[in-house]
C-alpha cells in the first residue's frame, strides 16, 4: 500500500494511527496454533503417505480395468 506524504501535512497522530492500522491487519498466531517444525513435518509426511496410497490404489484399479 503506497501513501503520499508531504512533511507539513502529516501529523504525529496520523503516523501513529497509520502504523497501528497497518499492524492490526497482520494476523498473529495464538499459542495453540503454533507447532514445532518436527510436528509440522510429521503432518506433511502423513499427508504425503495418504496421497501416495490413494495414487497406488487408483493405479492398481486402472490396470485391473484394462
Amino acid at each position: 500500500m503506497k501513501r503520499l506524504a508531504v512533511e507539513s501535512m502529516v501529523t504525529s497522530e496520523y503516523n501513529e494511527w497509520w502504523s497501528k492500522r497497518v499492524n492490526d491487519n497482520i494476523p498473529r498466531l495464538g499459542e495453540e496454533d503454533v507447532r514445532s517444525v518436527g510436528e509440522y513435518l510429521q503432518v506433511v509426511s502423513s499427508k504425503i503417505e495418504i496421497i501416495k496410497h490413494d495414487f497406488e490404489k487408483k493405479e492398481i484399479w486402472s490396470w485391473e480395468r484394462k
